[in-house]
């Protein structure tokens, strides 16, 4: 890139004095305008063509003949200030190209630049709405600093660490905590809106739609949400919130929906089925929730009955023992990795696929066989207490509470018979229940409805519900340091569910995100060609040749460091939008970002985006 001061033609007006910049753009030379300097004194457009050139010293701008005291040209310059630009850019720059900005709300409103605000935060600097404000405007942000035991911000806290506000067009100095709030309140009034626009660009007739769902732990109880139940984050006498997440069959989010903290997952389903048919218009469409979600109770009274609704799940463990039983499976006829449809009475008008997998039969042996023996152990040490010579254990109430407490959380206790009494405990293992319980290692059962066979074959039944992987994958990435939608501190229900639906959005950002920049990534690539090399819909998806290879050279095909989606960020923070205020009078103040380096530049290529893009 290189600055220069050009004259251009004006008919018959005097020509117009600009600052340009050209630079190479796939080969070809392009050039930008900087800032008009018509309006400069010549002596001072002499200056700055003088520094521009590169020349040692430049007139002093007090002298208006142009020549005079000479100064240097490190003095004709001063950088104003320096913000981090490239990260916004790439952030800001997919919201454009997603046209997700024009979904939320088609009139360039302010409520609708700080939405899009937040919703980048939580990509870029993910933390507390407070925090987020001292980002956008830490000056603002001073005059609402609530703890008056904190630290007195310092002048670092008061520059605004990036160009996020500057590039959306908000006001700065004009931003309080209710701007914040208000903009999220008014981001969830549109939700429904919002997310028909996503399923009409994502969804189609008869396609998959992934549903699960997940708990997070709230901080406090003001929230009528926030309700005891079972805590997947394993926060012991914490509150929590529900919500359930609805994919595409390739992860990609399209709705999310709250749910108070102690409502089963399975009564959850009702509400989806009816946004897929009624809220989205579909329809035809295959509903995929694992054996959990989709219950046997859930499907008979919930989702048989609507039509051009199909769904795909899997039995759960008891009754696949029972099929076994029964004769519907024959485990001996499987010896390697194998899928077969069976048709069985007790499932009138649906398909099961049988799957087996050796290494997971392997995996459940191994992991009993360690269970049953911790159970050993921790029942001969009751057993040994009651049969003591000095002060033994007694109480048949007590010595079954305590077996239970100590024995009962490794799930063994079904294997074994035994002999509570008042003062003695015997038991022994029953092997007829681990022998009828290991004959179905290594099996799972795939069941749908609704879906015919010549739309999906047995092999794609398997793999459609192995999908519902991608929805795991959402989770982590929402409740890690990515996105941090937890812990909630938000007292009110509507903030929390907006919290929710703004994390969410922030979610199907960076989803594309990681999808473009997948070659600078530890993303495998080539995940199709990765399954479609299987010989059988049971065997796990392996990584591909490359995919393994960046992870073992942590290097990309052409011998550039691979990046973690973090770093990647990071490194174009590296970005910087300069702030220049020429020494000489009468030039006026201009932007200058930093030349990318050669990793930058190819980061924002595979997003399709230039340095200088970025305004939603």
């Amino acid at each position: 890139m290189a600055m220069y001061v050009e004259a251009v033609p004006n008919r018959n007006s005097p020509p117009a004095i600009l600052l340009r910049e050209s630079y190479r753009e796939n080969g070809k030379v392009r050039k930008r305008t900087l800032a008009n300097l018509s309006k400069c004194p010549a002596h001072a457009i002499d200056a700055l063509k003088a520094a521009l050139k590169g020349e040692s010293s430049a007139p002093d701008s007090s002298s208006h003949s142009g020549c005079g005291v000479n100064v240097p040209l490190n003095e004709q310059f001063e950088i104003a200030a320096s913000l981090p630009h490239g990260h916004v850019a790439a952030v800001l720059g997919t919201i454009k190209k997603l046209g997700l900005a024009r979904l939320v709300d088609r009139c360039d409103s302010r409520e609708r630049k700080i939405a899009l605000a937040l919703v980048a935060a939580r990509i870029l600097f993910p933390d507390s709405k407070l925090a987020t404000l001292r980002l956008l405007d830490p000056e603002a942000a001073l005059h609402f600093q609530q703890d008056e035991d904190a630290p007195p911000l310092t002048p670092l806290d008061l520059s605004p660490c990036s160009t996020l506000a500057e590039e959306l067009g908000i006001d700065l100095g004009t931003l309080t905590p209710a701007d914040l709030y208000g903009a999220m309140r008014w981001l969830f009034a549109r939700q429904k809106r919002l997310e028909k626009g996503l399923a009409r660009k994502h969804l189609k007739e008869g396609c998959l739609a992934l549903y699960d769902l997940t708990s997070t732990y709230y901080e406090g109880s003001t929230c009528v949400l926030a309700q005891f139940g079972h805590n997947r984050d394993k926060k012991k006498g914490k509150r929590q919130i529900n919500f359930g997440l609805l994919c595409d069959e390739h992860g990609r989010p399209i709705s999310c929906e709250v749910f108070a903290g102690n409502v089963a997952d399975p009564k959850t389903v009702s509400s989806q089925a009816s946004k897929l048919r009624k809220q989205f218009g579909l329809n035809k469409v295959v509903l995929v929730g694992d054996r959990g979600m989709l219950t046997q109770a859930r499907i008979d009274e919930e989702l048989r009955h609507l039509e051009g609704l199909a769904w795909i799940s899997a039995l759960n463990h008891k009754s696949v023992n029972a099929l076994v039983k029964d004769g519907s499976v024959q485990p001996e006829l499987f010896d390697d990795y194998g899928v077969a449809e069976i048709e069985s009475p007790g499932y009138p008008g649906e398909r099961l696929v049988v799957c087996y997998n050796p290494p997971l039969a392997e995996k459940r042996k191994n992991k009993r066989l360690e269970l049953l023996k911790i159970t050993d152990g921790k029942l001969a040490v009751i057993q040994n207490a009651t049969r003591r010579a000095r002060n033994p254990y007694r109480g048949k109430a007590e010595i079954g509470r305590r077996v239970q407490r100590e024995a009962g959380k490794y799930k063994m206790l079904k294997h074994y018979t035994l002999k509570i009494e008042e003062e003695s405990f015997d038991f022994e293992r029953n092997e007829d229940a681990i022998a009828k319980e290991a004959a179905v290692d290594g099996f799972y059962i795939i069941r749908s409805g609704g879906v015919s066979r010549d739309e999906m074959q047995s092999g794609e039944l398997v793999d459609a519900y192995k999908k519902l992987g991608e929805v795991e994958k959402a989770f982590r990435t929402l409740k890690s340091i990515a996105i941090r939608v937890r812990p909630i501190h938000h007292r009110e229900e509507e903030m929390v569910r907006a919290h929710i639906f703004l994390c969410t959005l922030a979610y199907y950002v960076e989803w594309h995100m990681r999808e473009a920049l997948a070659p600078m990534l530890f993303t495998d690539e080539h995940k199709q060609q990765a399954r479609d090399s299987r010989s059988c819909e049971a065997q796990p998806v392996k990584k591909s040749a490359d995919a393994r290879a960046k992870a073992n050279e942590k290097l990309d095909r052409e011998g550039r460091p691979v990046h973690s989606f973090s770093t990647l960020m990071e490194h174009l923070r590296g970005i910087v939008r300069n702030r220049i205020e020429p020494g000489i009078k009468g030039i006026p103040a201009f932007h200058k970002e930093t030349r990318p380096d050669a990793l930058q530049r190819r980061a924002l290529e595979l997003l399709g985006l230039e340095p200088s893009q970025g305004e939603p």
